[in-house]
């Protein structure tokens, strides 16, 4: 096997092994929720409890690595050439609610860029799976990109970032003004199954700001290797740490693209 190959095994027994513990604690939280310091922006016992199971078994198996996970933050030697992106329950909110939609995402950086990423959805038991070079996959079977070729007839998605209420930096205006131009815009509230979803053709795009790492690592990787694109809006080559992100099918990236970019302001929406 090569060595993404077995990064890309690990990763699933860690995320496998983190949505057991998520479906462990669901709906059992009670008052183990707490906000992070924004209004929005929750942590409960479930995220840490299932991040430690992930730390566990990745230190395991690659004690020299370096980790970046949300709720632990920087691990290890960050100077190291392969760097883990982690979050134990992506869509913490959905799951706080029971909304069943939310995930482990698992993602390996080697130099700066994505090369393995496993996201796991353990209510619906989905497992998608991808590796430069080695495709994507949905439970074991290849996944690829829809065929959606027009703005007109694709289906979009995007989140809004939890300092949403602080700064006039969000992407209110472009919900707007694609919900307009598209068959429709949804909000999950779960970035990894986002790039996911856009990877298995049940959607045709995403785009969102005020993302970490953690987010879109392992969400990059799926999309490329499903035949699909990432970028920044504009179309240049996309900086992980930029929070910003552009993802789609490749057929409606650059009509998606323009439009990011003439977006009327929100008080021109009345």
């Amino acid at each position: 096997m090569t060595n993404l190959q077995i990064f890309l095994d690990i990763a699933t027994e860690a995320a496998l092994a983190a949505g057991a513990v998520l479906q462990g604690y669901l709906g059992k939280l009670e008052d183990a929720i707490i906000e992070k310091g924004r209004p929005g922006d929750l942590v409960t016992a479930a995220d840490k409890a299932a991040e430690v199971v992930i730390l566990d078994i990745l230190r395991r198996h690659f004690p020299e690595h370096s980790i970046l996970a949300e709720e632990s933050g920087k691990l290890g030697n960050q100077d190291n050439e392969f760097l883990w992106a982690i979050d134990p329950l992506d869509g913490t909110t959905n799951y706080a609610h029971q909304y069943p939609f939310f995930a482990v995402s698992i993602g390996l950086l080697i130099n700066g860029v994505a090369q393995v990423g496993v996201i796991y959805d353990p209510f619906h038991d989905e497992l998608f799976r991808g590796a430069t070079d080695l495709g994507a996959t949905l439970n074991r079977r290849p996944i690829k990109v829809s065929q959606t070729a027009e703005l007109s007839k694709s289906l979009l998605v995007t989140g809004f970032a939890y300092d949403r209420r602080e700064t006039s930096d969000n992407n209110y205006a472009e919900f707007c003004h694609l919900t307009h131009l598209t068959q429709g815009v949804r909000r999950s509230g779960s970035a990894s199954l986002d790039l996911a979803h856009v990877a298995c053709g049940r959607l045709d795009g995403y785009w969102e700001r005020g993302l970490s790492p953690w987010d879109i690592t392992a969400g990059i990787i799926l999309l490329q290797e499903a035949g699909g694109k990432v970028t920044a809006y504009d179309r240049t080559p996309l900086k992980i740490e930029s929070g910003r992100i552009l993802a789609t099918n490749g057929h409606i990236h650059h009509s998606l693209s323009q439009e990011l970019q003439q977006v009327p302001p929100l008080s021109s929406w009345g």
